[in-house]
């Protein structure tokens, strides 16, 4: 690995987005290539497996000094698409503008990743080794269901992550500025996805006639009237309830009294007081299932009332050990029980047994350390993510996981807002920050 390159993120990250593994179809394959040469003469054991040679994940061991367990770190190379948007600056060109690379992946997640390289490659440009083994997992398809991606190497080769306790991804990245107040987010749980059909019938007819009012298309009415409106009951799991203690810590008044009362009134469950909608929201998801409806299919002739109409829903799950029959009945009580449901995908449930509860103690506290000593004005915060990542996968082998890629990020600018739409990019000084950090990490964890 040539120092002098790799331990500057900016040239990496320019490359990587350069390489366009838009998914689908991904072609994930050439940034692992690319990573091979990289790699090369860096002393990392290399190993490339996938079911699809185009589609192909890197698992890279980096030896360490043996006073720690291994450590994953995961990243994904594909990304979504960019149809149908529109950008100041092309998507896969990388150009650096007012002190930010542009382009697609630049914060999801080809920006984490490389953060991840840079910091491996300044500890071996100063001679040192990380704690322990490093095992880097440059994973394909996790924006369309990880198949070919983190689930085939936890199914098919679950041995080479033996011995690892800890592993780093996605999430924790784009940070939370309330109230002049920087918070570094630390992803501790996340929802799992459970995506449903939902299929409605009914009397149908000529569309030149009076209909009953039972027809499926005026069902569907009431059905994304009612999941548009309607918060579905509240569960508080012990992470997210930490969440909101830190917050209500941290925050000026009147909104950390705000934030208090919203932690407390879990009977009257008032939306939290005094917040930007946008946060106000994002609290909300993670003390509740959600079901977002998205894609609605049904006849496409227009003198023809539908008989049959599907409605496709994008639902979360909490962490903590809730079931999908859990999620489907509680969406039965606010739809009604006649709809028929299809399970379309349904996200990994880490078994209890494995892990019960986020783990806060060392390692966690090794990461706030950190977090704090970089940037001591902001406040770490324990997060419970309303997205899944491939954590969900490698958590299945026991491995405790957290969202951890840390980014000093400028007020003002919601850059969360900008994963999966047009204009994502990241400061440059921002991706400087974070493989500090990593380095840090790497260097000191146990």
């Amino acid at each position: 690995m040539p120092p002098e390159f790799a331990s500057d993120p900016l040239p990496l990250l320019q490359d990587l987005i350069r390489i366009d593994t838009t998914n689908p179809p991904g072609r994930e394959g050439e940034v692992v290539a690319y990573l091979q040469r990289l790699l090369a003469d860096s002393g990392a054991e290399l190993t490339v497996l996938g079911p699809d040679p185009l589609r192909t994940n890197l698992v890279a061991r980096f030896p360490g000094r043996g006073e720690a367990p291994p450590l994953l770190l995961h990243a994904h190379s594909d990304v979504v698409p960019v149809d149908g948007q529109e950008w100041d600056h092309p998507p896969f060109e990388a150009r650096i503008v007012d002190d930010h690379v542009w382009g697609r992946g630049a914060i999801d997640m080809k920006g984490g990743l490389a953060m991840m390289l840079a910091a491996l490659s300044r500890l071996a440009a100063a001679g040192e080794r990380p704690a322990g083994d490093v095992l880097l997992a440059v994973v394909a398809d996790e924006e369309a269901g990880s198949a070919v991606g983190a689930r085939y190497l936890v199914d098919r080769h679950p041995g080479l992550f033996d011995g690892v306790r800890y592993a780093i991804g996605e999430e924790g990245g784009a940070g939370v500025d309330l109230a002049g107040q920087r918070f570094h987010p630390i992803v501790v749980a996340e929802k799992r996805a459970c995506w449903l059909r939902v299929t409605l019938r009914g009397p149908g007819g000529h569309g030149s006639r009076l209909t009953p009012p039972d027809t499926p298309m005026a069902r569907l009415g009431k059905l994304l009237t009612t999941l548009t409106g309607t918060r579905m009951p509240r569960h508080q799991t012990k992470a997210a309830d930490r969440m909101l203690a830190a917050l209500a810590a941290a925050l000026p008044e009147p909104m950390a009294a705000g934030v208090a009362r919203y932690r407390a009134d879990q009977v009257g469950d008032a939306r939290p007081e005094g917040l930007p909608l946008a946060e106000a929201l994002r609290l909300d998801s993670v003390l509740r299932h959600t079901a977002n409806p998205t894609i609605v299919r049904t006849t496409e002739k227009i003198n023809v009332v539908p008989s049959e109409i599907t409605v496709d829903l994008d639902g979360r799950v909490l962490p903590g050990g809730f079931t999908v029959e859990d999620f489907t009945g509680e969406l039965r009580g606010l739809i009604g029980h006649d709809a028929e449901f299809e399970l379309l995908l349904e996200g990994s449930m880490v078994r209890p047994e494995l892990i019960a509860e986020p783990e806060f103690g060392g390692f966690y506290d090794t990461m706030a350390e950190i977090l704090t000593k970089a940037d001591s004005g902001a406040t770490p915060l324990p997060m419970v993510s309303p997205a899944s990542t491939d954590a969900r996968l490698f958590a299945q082998l026991g491995i405790r996981c957290y969202g951890w890629l840390p980014l000093r990020l400028p007020a003002g600018v919601d850059y969360r807002g900008m994963l999966h739409t047009a204009n994502e990019r990241v400061p440059v000084e921002a991706l400087e920050f974070g493989t500090t950090c990593l380095r840090d990490l790497l260097r000191s964890y146990r």
